[in-house]
């Protein structure tokens, strides 16, 4: 008896339907801000020290490191990259289908544009999808290259002549960032992030950001800076715990500690 007993609750457990992931109830528009701690005195910007084609490189006048940028006026850090994850702590989650607007369905892949008007790159932090193609300008009347090694991306190291360009792509998802720079004016660099969803965004001069059509619920909010890497440090890779809700969600401005060590 206790055979068949056993038997009929294991067939039984069989024909379960497995769970289906349900879509969020809604959608919102998530904004927040990251902050340069209180009470930490506000890095000073120091001059870069140009010593290739002054002339050009140096014609508007000094070139201001660009490692760490605080407003002064409200301690919004600019160039912050924020974006959205599962809310767990493994590293292998990923946000599912149903958890991406459906919107997102007509996105057609992009061409994003690195430029290097004046000795310095523009934008310094480039954020890409999955698809898209990276397009480096050279603005300026003299050469440049643009040297970077990546793991899904190859590397690439060309020499762009005045006026030229280079692209790459389709880009592939990369988990860490891309950094990249100008081997012939060796104080140039930046960082681009490939992302394989739609959350995703990176601060403005009032270290603001804003990230639409993000699902309602439960997510985890990842926050990472080149200078210090991620908020809360290597813990900080699984990101902060966030309510997602209503039309717009306002997070409360986040400080970013690390930033002042």
């Amino acid at each position: 008896m206790r055979r068949v007993i056993c038997l009929a609750a294991f067939v039984g457990a069989a024909v379960l339907p497995a769970a289906v992931a349900q879509p969020p109830a809604g959608w919102s528009t998530v904004k927040g801000q990251i902050t340069f701690p209180a009470g930490a005195p506000i890095p000073e910007r120091k001059a870069l020290d140009v010593t290739q084609d002054k002339a050009h490189c140096l014609s508007k006048g000094p070139i201001l490191d660009e490692t760490l940028i605080v407003n002064a006026k409200n301690r919004g850090v600019k160039n912050v990259v924020v974006w959205l994850r599962p809310d767990d702590e493994d590293p292998k989650s990923k946000l599912t289908a149903e958890q991406i607007n459906p919107a997102d369905k007509n996105r057609k892949a992009e061409t994003i544009d690195i430029d290097q008007p004046c000795c310095m790159f523009v934008n310094r932090i480039t954020l890409a999808r999955a698809g898209d193609t990276l397009r480096v300008k050279n603005s300026a009347p003299v050469a440049h290259n643009f040297f970077w090694t990546s793991g899904s991306n190859g590397d690439q190291n060309p020499t762009i002549p005045a006026g030229g360009e280079f692209k790459v792509g389709p880009l592939n998802p990369e988990t860490a960032p891309i950094s990249y720079k100008c081997s012939i004016h060796p104080w140039m660099n930046g960082y681009v992030r490939v992302f394989e969803h739609p959350y995703y965004a990176v601060t403005d001069a009032d270290g603001n950001f804003t990230m639409p059509n993000a699902p309602q619920g439960k997510y985890r909010m990842v926050v990472w800076h080149e200078k210090s890497g991620f908020l809360n440090g290597r813990a900080g890779r699984f990101g902060t715990p966030i309510q997602i809700a209503g039309p717009v969600t306002q997070l409360k401005a986040m400080d970013f500690p690390e930033l002042a060590k």
